[in-house]
């Protein structure tokens, strides 16, 4: 049990390593540092739009408008340390 438990825990750590890259990636865009018009650039984002999208979508609902500031990353990061914390406080109280 303990083993699946590892697993989940790193997928939430790729997950949220994830989340880190997009938002890195949108801030270079932003500032015109890298521009989607380049193919690998773009490929890259796309997928990483992919993957935090649906997760960021409930969030953002949620969530009141800040004008340009995007806080869903920020609460799907602290939410998801939250899910692990639970994870692992619920498998130590198991024994």
């Amino acid at each position: 049990m303990n083993s699946v438990l590892m697993l989940i825990d790193r997928i939430i750590d790729l997950y949220v390593w994830i989340i880190i890259l997009s938002a890195v990636l949108s801030w270079l865009v932003a500032f015109d540092i890298i521009n989607m018009r380049n193919r690998f650039v773009y490929l890259v984002g796309d997928a990483l739009n992919r993957l935090t999208e649906p997760v960021y979508r409930p969030v953002r609902r949620i969530l009141p408008d800040m004008g340009g500031l995007d806080l869903a990353p920020l609460v799907v990061i602290f939410g998801l340390w939250f899910l692990r914390d639970i994870m692992w406080e619920l498998s130590r109280s198991a024994y």
